[in-house]
């Protein structure tokens, strides 16, 4: 099982690529991990940890895509950049997936040059679970397709539905396309557009439209929606997440009562965290492409990185890429 970390993007690399690189490694005996980026910044970092160095190397890649490179300018005057030689070491067959914590535009135009989209996917989607009160829902698409039309979101449920199926041991799950309200009528062209394609969708089981204030109540396991739609969604929830806690620990910080209450909490606390915080969930894949490309938050510590790993392990025990080929090139 080789996973291909890009080691130098991400807002914290390589400290928190290495060191979750090295977390994910001793708690899983099959992995083995190839860390890509420059070679004397790599050693340098590894010296402080202990590890089974026969289940890590180092690719050397001297470039590196910043988050403010022009994303196909990015991918064709930097070649040599650590994104890069991440995803050819899965396009030839060295590595079983890649992940990376860089620059999103790029790392999905790689992703789709490199890998290409398994036959006929119209479109990738980024996938990533989202908690509700009974488990997970899966959302897509997050991002990578800002102009959506209705054909891309009928296809992104077959695939959500697929992910679940494989990933969950779901059977049948429950997919909704997101809008405004509840009715049939509801919502602008696409939606009403999509939605008319979704009832008429033989492998999936389409239940309607949902709000997003349902979405959390676990109702529904699929939801499908445009990736700008799906980005705002997703930043703000993360955004909501983090005020709320800060919040919390304003209110713990007050008086001497409420520090000693929250002593007694601090394991419901923990469980709490555990399922809101992004950094548990790792990272998030783009779906429909022949190969495994999984993408972590640009500002992921090292516990993101880790858990984004521990994902992509997921991905390659499923067999994910031959089992979703089997459902879309039919």
């Amino acid at each position: 099982m080789k996973i291909a970390l890009d080691a130098m993007s991400g807002d914290y690399a390589p400290i928190a690529t290495i060191r979750g690189a090295i977390e994910a490694l001793n708690e899983n005996e099959k992995m083995e991990i190839v860390l890509v980026g420059k070679n004397e910044i790599i050693k340098e970092e590894l010296k402080k940890y202990k590890y089974d160095e026969t289940r890590l190397e180092i690719k050397v890649a001297d470039e590196v895509i910043e988050m403010t490179d022009d994303p196909i300018k990015a991918i064709k005057d930097k070649k040599n950049s650590s994104m890069n030689v991440c995803l050819d070491l899965v396009k030839d067959g060295i590595a079983k997936a890649s992940v990376s914590c860089g620059n999103t535009g790029a790392l999905l135009a790689t992703s789709q040059l490199k890998l290409k989209r398994i036959k006929g996917v119209l479109r990738p989607a980024i996938a990533v679970p989202f908690p509700n009160k009974k488990g997970n829902t899966l959302f897509l698409d997050l991002g990578a397709n800002a102009d959506t039309k209705p054909e891309y979101l009928a296809q992104f449920a077959v695939m959500g539905s697929k992910y679940m199926e494989i990933l969950s041991s779901m059977k049948n799950p429950k997919v909704a396309l997101l809008n405004i309200g509840e009715e049939e009528t509801k919502g602008n062209e696409l939606t009403r557009e999509a939605f008319e394609l979704l009832k008429k969708e033989k492998n999936i089981n389409f239940v309607g439209n949902i709000e997003s204030t349902k979405i959390m109540d676990g109702d529904v396991d699929v939801v499908v929606t445009d990736g700008f739609t799906g980005n705002i969604l997703l930043k703000t929830s993360e955004g909501v997440g983090k005020f709320i806690f800060h919040i919390i620990k304003e209110s713990i910080m007050e008086n001497f009562i409420s520090k000693i209450a929250a002593l007694i909490l601090k394991k419901n606390f923990k469980k709490v965290k555990e399922k809101v915080d992004a950094s548990e969930y790792g990272g998030a894949i783009f779906l429909g492409l022949n190969g495994l490309s999984i993408k972590a938050h640009g500002s992921s510590d090292y516990r993101a990185v880790k858990n984004a790993l521990k994902v992509a392990a997921k991905f390659i025990d499923a067999n994910f890429v031959e089992e979703l080929r089997k459902t879309m090139e039919v």
